[in-house]
């Protein structure tokens, strides 16, 4: 599978340009594809998947992990583009109108494809994604409102844990994190440096224009 980040605070690549907010492509190994959370800017959301060579209209699937706006707010621009998808929103999210389909998540896990769940709404506020691989789960998040035992618990439902990408906010229990593989913090992540220093071996920088393959 591969997870391509298209929004990010920062910018991995020079040509893309960061901006406060996390979406990132997620493509499975049955090559379905799905956008993660739309960033805050349409605009800056489109140029960079176009940067990226990341056709918008290869999306099935919008999957958006909370309501904040630095995670909608590209959506009506993206929606008004390329309406013809299925939207998975939390229940706590009912902004959506012109989708295709819109499917609200509530507090049980939802099935998107195969291998593609979601953990459903957790503790009334965000949702996150289990990707099933070959080497065991690939969670991908928003901003890990949640607790993130709680995130883990509902994920590690799946299978063992292989990797985790996304904003962390202020996590910092990170005897959690042990045996993850891979650990990519982006966006709202506070404690970065702590994550990389207690994890040199499993931590990969975020930024637009990443690209992770498991």
């Amino acid at each position: 599978m591969k997870i391509a980040i298209v929004y990010d605070n920062t910018a991995f690549r020079k040509d893309l340009r960061p901006d406060w907010g996390f979406a990132c492509v997620v493509e499975d190994d049955d090559r379905h594809t799905i956008l993660f959370d739309t960033g805050a800017n349409g605009a800056i959301l489109l140029a960079n998947m176009e940067q990226m060579h990341i056709d918008p209209g290869d999306i099935e699937e919008v999957f958006i992990s909370h309501g904040h706006f630095d995670h909608t707010g590209g959506l009506p621009a993206f929606l008004g583009v390329y309406p013809d998808v299925k939207v998975y929103c939390p229940e706590s999210f009912r902004k959506v109108r012109s989708a295709r389909e819109i499917v609200t998540v509530e507090d049980s896990p939802a099935q998107i494809h195969d291998n593609v769940f979601s953990t459903g709404e957790l503790e009334g506020i965000e949702q996150s994604m289990v990707v099933l691989t070959k080497k065991g789960v690939v969670l991908v998040v928003g901003c890990s409102h949640p607790r993130m035992s709680h995130i883990l618990k509902a994920a590690s439902r799946f299978g063992e844990m292989y990797a985790i990408v996304g904003g962390m906010h202020g996590f910092r229990d990170y005897e959690l994190f042990r045996g993850i593989r891979h650990i990519c913090p982006t966006h709202c992540t506070l404690h970065i440096d702590e994550i990389r220093s207690s994890f040199p071996d499993a931590y990969t920088p975020g930024g637009a224009g990443r690209v992770l393959e498991f």
